[in-house]
């Protein structure tokens, strides 16, 4: 089978500096051989970048910001060429990159859903066909004969991915565009995107939520600091990012004037939900009298920064072991019932009458435990809370 895509060692260079003017006068061009010019630097956003990508597979790209993932879009989607190598597609491009790309603002709802479909290069039939399908998805009836500069921008992530994803390209590119919108339409865009897999088309998505590109996505790619890193399955290419990018010990973080804190620790740093997890915590202190501990806790918040629980580790606090200048807690928390996603772990503690609270010290993330149902899809995470409670359920 022929690759729908072939990324063959594309590199894009951007050159750093001063910008031209846009006119030079007479004296200023007798006047430039004899100034000092400046060097220009160069920065490649992609260093030889190639792999391939086969029909209905659905590939996810990993990479912290400013590892390239979105100028590898730009190139694929035509939006910007690349300085060396070439792309051979072999299909149609839809692409969703920023809010409101392909659209015209002066343009009704209507008139953009014609547009954009022509500039895919569907026929008026085609799109005729889709009309009503994409008005539906879309949530934006009301206003389809509405300029789009009045929509809000959600208005608008909405209609650009329901055009998007209803005109029948080969190839659809979405960037992070979709955290724009609210819960309720990110799980009917996840919910499109698979239907859109599992009907032989290609997704290539981009984003920084592991757990929708686990859901979505049968293979994976990680780009570092503009290079191809690694390339294969979804879940171990995941756990491989996360592991490399998750500092699990630190330097030194001060509780009180005599105590600082040299290990945070937690092992794994993933997890299936409902599985136990290792901690370790160091306190190094800097004179002969051991600190007075009055309070201690973990606090666990999701990544919107609300916090699910407090860990008390008051009746613990009797187990540090003394090694030298170090006071060393380890311990086990069993059964974390968590639903899938990524958790920060932060402290509270009362050293000596210093109080420190201290919210986003590591991280966890936690895999979907197996449903002992079979036949039952799970909900998706958002709707489900925090806690995994299904699997806890007995009927007599």
């Amino acid at each position: 089978m022929k690759p729908i895509l072939e990324i063959q060692h594309i590199t894009k260079q951007f050159k750093l500096g001063k910008k031209q003017e846009g006119y030079l006068a007479l004296r200023d061009a007798i006047a430039n051989p004899f100034k000092k010019k400046e060097a220009n630097k160069t920065f490649f956003a992609l260093k030889d970048v190639s792999f391939n990508v086969y029909p209905g597979q659905s590939i996810g790209i990993i990479g912290k910001n400013g590892a390239g993932k979105s100028t590898l879009l730009k190139i694929l989607s035509k939006i910007t060429p690349p300085t060396s190598g070439k792309i051979i597609c072999r299909g149609r491009i839809a692409s969703l990159l920023e809010v409101g790309t392909g659209f015209h603002p002066e343009l009704s709802g209507r008139e953009n859903i014609y547009m954009n479909g022509s500039i895919l290069g569907m026929r008026k039939n085609e799109i005729d066909t889709h009309f009503d399908a994409i008005v539906n998805f879309s949530g934006v009836e009301n206003f389809l004969d509405t300029p789009l500069k009045r929509y809000s921008s959600g208005m608008q992530l909405r209609l650009a991915f329901a055009v998007a994803a209803h005109l029948e390209p080969e190839i659809l590119i979405i960037d992070e565009v979709l955290a724009v919108g609210d819960a309720e339409f990110q799980k009917k865009c996840l919910g499109k995107m698979n239907e859109i897999s599992k009907s032989g088309r290609t997704v290539i998505f981009v984003s920084h939520d592991m757990n929708a590109i686990e859901q979505l996505c049968n293979s994976a790619v990680i780009l570092k600091k503009g290079m191809l890193a690694e390339q294969g399955e979804t879940h171990q290419l995941i756990s491989h990012y996360l592991n490399e990018n998750k500092n699990f010990t630190f330097t030194q973080l001060p509780l009180s004037e005599n105590v600082d804190m040299v290990e945070f620790n937690f092992k794994p740093g993933e997890i299936v939900s409902g599985d136990n997890i290792n901690f370790t915590i160091c306190l190094e202190v800097k004179s002969y009298e051991l600190p007075s501990i009055t309070d201690f806790c973990l606090l666990i918040y999701s990544t919107k920064g609300v916090r699910i629980t407090i860990i008390d580790l008051r009746p613990f606090i009797k187990n540090f072991v003394k090694d030298g200048n170090r006071m060393i807690l380890k311990g086990v928390i069993e059964n974390m019932n968590l639903v899938e996603g990524e958790y920060s772990i932060g402290l509270f503690c009362i050293i000596d009458e210093t109080r420190k609270e201290l919210l986003d010290i590591n991280q966890i993330r936690i895999k979907p435990i197996l449903s002992l149902h079979e036949n039952v899809k799970p909900y998706l995470s958002q709707y489900r809370g925090h806690l995994e409670l299904t699997n806890n359920i007995k009927i007599n």
